[in-house]
């Protein structure tokens, strides 16, 4: 096991400055003000005989509810970042994010790490994961480091886990800085610079064999084949190398969000000298500033109509689900349909095979295979399976088949504007009703209450009569609050009172509820039956109306390529 980093002791705020004392009496009293909030502490198993001793030696994590709550609609990619340990931070932070609907990083969970060791990451994914109710993310991605390493592969064995390439580009500079900072000419390119020619041969290639080739060139173009630095980077490939990994949601939009740092939650927020008492502070006022802007992000895709590129109902669809920011890159992938047709170049029963290049660039092609019963199909590209976002490819084919809206199976649920309502994003977890004070149901009212409030102020604020009445309406609801807040307990007790008179009455009916559970189900079945019989009936009609429309398209492509004719001709003859 590799020796653990103690960078706790050259923290100049622990020890004599309080700063253990500090970080302990906040985790007490955010707990004790909100019993979702969870903490831990490496090493104390008892929290209720914490002292500041044991923070200023051991590790911490902490996480609220509403990081509970994110985790449960976008845990699915999930990023560690440990990178504010680094010159630019010198700071003992590790947080878990992720990205919302609007793209917009989010977060899962915080951590002091003051003892760096395997043992130690391992307690901090297990933490985490228990924190958050047990649930395994689809992805995780993390600085490259043996250790976390070597964590994830024990507490989340079955996850896909990816380095961040931005800090492996970033440790390649600081490596190879003689390579990198000068031009190294060649035969066939006098100016090449390796640190271009790297991230192309990251970033740019689209098959394994292209990057295999493209990697071989590079090194033997630098002289480098026996670089340990790059030799080690190359055996561990299936870890950050782009065309190993996008057969696996990570969420990110594009190549260029990939390839950034980890660590943009807290940027502006933390520097290299926060000490432990601010670090709490700025900790809160950023997360304060992501939730405004997400609030924001929300108001503008539900304000701001969005302007459509084509006349086909597909875009017109998209606009209506996804937020403002993915909407956008579902438009941009559309429009680029005009530019990349399709070809059919094999036709084996259900499963078709279509070739799709831009114009001029049919050297990079790609293969969409389609099964055309069910409308599912496969990029080679795999661009929805990596940020789950449909691609122009895929997109190409369905316009030559005159496919006029997203099949459903591409709507990812968690880039909509719903993405919190309803089905959570991790495990497809249904959010129970509101009968108890779990920490699902909380995170469900307390959703469900803010997106009301959004569409409360969007509507309270288009004249002063509406804003009127709305603020009238919020302090009478503020009164009603306030008096079952006051009316909770005794409500709470005779609730207690009743169920314990009513023991033997349950007791007394249990064979009535029996023939009733039979009868219901009974009942169930037949419903089940007439409903899928319904079903049968509906779908029938719309494959009727389906070809229909089909048809009616048809005759108006012909109608306008006859009128054009026309036109043309009428030209011709008054020039004539």
């Amino acid at each position: 096991m590799a020796s653990p980093r103690n960078i706790g002791q050259n923290y100049k705020t622990l020890g004599g400055g309080g700063g253990g004392q500090y970080v302990l009496d906040y985790l007490k009293r955010m707990q004790a003000e909100k019993p979702c909030f969870f903490y831990a502490i490496q090493g104390v198993d008892d929290l209720s005989n914490a002292n500041a001793n044991n923070v200023n030696v051991n590790n911490v994590f902490w996480a609220d509810a509403a990081s509970k709550a994110n985790y449960i609609y976008f845990g699915d990619a999930v990023r560690l970042d440990t990178s504010y340990r680094s010159k630019r931070y010198r700071l003992p932070l590790a947080t878990f994010t992720g990205l919302n609907h609007h793209a917009q990083p989010v977060l899962f969970g915080c951590a002091l790490l003051f003892n760096e060791s395997q043992s130690s990451f391992i307690w901090l994914l297990q933490n985490w994961v228990r924190a958050m109710s047990g649930h395994h993310p689809v992805s995780i991605t993390t600085d490259l480091d043996p250790l976390i390493k070597m964590a994830v592969e024990h507490v989340l064995p079955n996850v896909r886990h990816r380095f961040c390439s931005w800090s492996i580009f970033k440790e390649t500079q600081e490596k190879l800085a003689s390579v990198c900072q000068t031009k190294t000419k060649t035969k066939t390119n006098p100016a090449f610079e390796f640190e271009m020619e790297f991230k192309k041969c990251i970033n740019e290639v689209e098959t394994i064999e292209e990057f295999e080739s493209c990697w071989l060139s590079l090194l033997d173009r630098c002289a480098l084949t026996d670089n340990e630095w790059l030799q080690s980077l190359y055996n561990a490939r299936h870890h950050w190398v782009h065309v190993y990994m996008r057969d696996t949601f990570f969420g990110d939009l594009s190549m260029a969000e990939a390839s950034s740092p980890v660590n943009s939650f807290f940027d502006g927020f933390v520097n290299a000298s926060t000490t432990i008492q601010s670090l709490i502070k700025q900790c809160d006022k950023a997360i304060t500033s992501w939730h405004e802007k997400e609030l924001k992000a929300d108001l503008d895709t539900i304000n701001i109509t969005p302007v459509l590129k084509t006349p086909s109902p597909m875009e017109k669809q998209a606009a209506n689900l996804y937020t403002r920011r993915i909407f956008m890159k579902f438009q941009g992938e559309l429009v680029e349909t005009l530019a990349n047709p399709a070809t059919k170049i094999d036709d084996s029963g259900t499963v078709a095979a279509y070739r799709v290049a831009k114009f001029g660039e049919e050297h990079k092609a790609h293969i969409v295979s389609i099964n055309e019963l069910e409308m599912k199909a496969n990029c080679s590209c795999q661009m929805f399976e990596f940020s789950g976002i449909i691609c122009r490819h895929i997109l190409s084919v369905f316009r030559a088949k005159n496919v006029l809206t997203l099949p459903s199976q591409y709507i990812l649920k968690r880039w909509t504007r719903d993405a919190k309502s309803g089905v959570g994003g991790v495990g497809d977890e249904i959010i129970p009703e509101f009968s108890s004070d779990s920490q699902e149901s909380l995170t469900s009212r307390y959703n469900n209450l803010r997106q009301e409030a959004i569409k409360f102020v969007e509507e309270g604020a288009k004249s002063i009569y509406i804003y009127n009445v709305a603020m009238n309406a919020l302090q009478e609801a503020r009164k009603k609050v306030a008096t079952a807040k006051k009316k909770k307990f005794d409500a709470t007790q005779g609730s207690l009172e009743a169920n314990g008179c009513n023991h033997e009455i349950h007791a007394g009916e249990d064979n009535q509820s029996k023939t009733c559970t039979h009868l219901s189900l009974v009942e169930k079945e037949k419903k089940i039956r007439e409903l899928t019989a319904e079903l049968q009936s509906t779908n029938q009609r719309c494959e009727v109306y389906r070809a229909n429309l089909l048809a009616v398209l048809r005759d108006m492509e012909d109608q306008k390529l006859k009128l054009s004719v026309k036109v043309q001709n009428a030209r011709l003859s008054l020039k004539e």
